[in-house]
């Protein structure tokens, strides 16, 4: 199969079926002594396998030369390797939970989401050819999907390898990523304008909170910090104050120098209860990271009717809740748009924005005053 790649292509199918019957022929000798291998492994009185071997298999897994993730039947992230954290350049512990299918351009995002369900439902392996939203990445990328059932879970996982297409796997093994023999310096100067960034945003908040700025000011400082910089359009929406019947209010919307007039207005004076990511975000504390949004209604429609996403172009988009920690209460939301042909937001700037919006959570004063603050600008401005 690896030599296979490198055959002319009316001699490729012949190559791949004789390995696929050998690989089959494997199978059906291998499987029932494994079976018998792992009912024998099991302690006596349900237990489990013996740990020593469990912790072998992780390791394995963490070391396998190729992107391998495994996922739930909503193509969640469950658990994925080195490998996979530098093809998809984000760490294991945020990727972890959140949808695979948003690190892909918009049209595979679709089939890969239906293709881990239906092998999730028992349908039998499958692959399929996408390609990585990431601007760095080139070439396609062969997803394989095969259907798991971890020990001691009543439902089944969908283990996916990637496998590079073309040019990645040069001068190693068929569809390995190698290690870096040094930095890369697009990513470096990537990392670096992050930190800028949260350095900014936490001198503007330490700035607000020894001013003792309201909750709208704070929102306002953080918003111009974001705005052009981070994001085409950043909307801050704050919580309703701890009465049950009070409504969200929308703070301040900031948009390119180029969106004037009705744009910033309609915006600004939008419900955000009308705004299906925002209403998520403020009573579930659900964040959203959307690339190609599918859903056109996501934010909801402007003054006209016209869905916002869709005239503000937008090609991906964050909504983060602002809350201290996982369990606090939230205070509000953040939500930034990329428009035109900026690059999409990557799993590597969520972290970060989920790390900002922390920061500003714990700059809001609990008690939220009936007015903007004094020195705050108006929304929109």
């Amino acid at each position: 199969m690896r030599t296979a790649r490198a055959l002319p292509s009316q001699e490729r199918l012949s190559v791949l079926d004789a390995a696929l019957f050998e690989l089959q022929h494997v199978v059906d000798v291998l499987w029932p002594r494994y079976e018998e291998l792992a009912a024998a492994s099991r302690i006596p009185g349900g237990g489990r396998a013996d740990p020593h071997e469990q912790q072998l298999l992780r390791a394995l897994f963490q070391r396998m030369p190729i992107a391998v993730v495994l996922m739930d039947r909503e193509s969640a992230v469950r658990r994925m390797n080195f490998a996979a954290t530098q093809l998809f350049n984000t760490p294991a512990g945020y990727a972890t939970g959140r949808p695979l299918a948003s690190s892909l351009r918009r049209d595979g995002q679709a089939a890969l989401r239906s293709q881990v369900a239906a092998v999730a439902r028992g349908e039998g392996d499958r692959s399929l050819t996408v390609r990585l939203s990431q601007p760095t990445t080139d070439g396609e990328v062969r997803v394989t999907l095969a259907a798991l059932r971890p020990p001691g879970e009543p439902q089944p996982a969908v283990l996916a390898a990637f496998q590079p297409v073309t040019g990645h796997a040069a001068g190693g093994a068929a569809g390995a990523w190698r290690p870096r023999s040094g930095p890369d310096l697009a990513e470096v100067t990537r990392h670096a304008e992050l930190l800028d960034l949260v350095d900014d945003m936490a001198t503007a908040l330490l700035g607000a909170a020894l001013a003792g700025a309201g909750p709208e000011a704070v929102l306002v400082r953080a918003a111009e910090v974001l705005a052009g910089r981070f994001a085409d359009w950043v909307i801050a929406d704050l919580a309703p104050s701890g009465d049950a019947a009070g409504a969200p209010r929308r703070v301040v919307a900031l948009g390119p120098a180029g969106a004037v007039g009705d744009r910033t207005v309609s915006l600004a004076a939008q419900d955000p209860a009308d705004c299906p990511l925002v209403v998520d975000a403020l009573r579930e504390g659900v964040s959203s990271l959307r690339v190609s949004p599918p859903d056109a209604d996501a934010f909801g429609r402007d003054a006209a009717g016209a869905p916002v996403l869709v005239r503000e172009e937008v090609t991906s988009l964050l909504c983060i809740p602002l809350r201290t920690s996982p369990t606090a209460p939230v205070r509000g939301a953040l939500t930034l748009f990329r428009t035109g042909g900026r690059n999409p937001f990557e799993m590597a700037e969520a972290g970060a924005a989920d790390r900002f919006c922390r920061h500003i959570a714990l700059t809001m004063p609990s008690a939220v005053p009936s007015a903007p603050a004094p020195d705050a600008p108006a929304p929109g401005a």
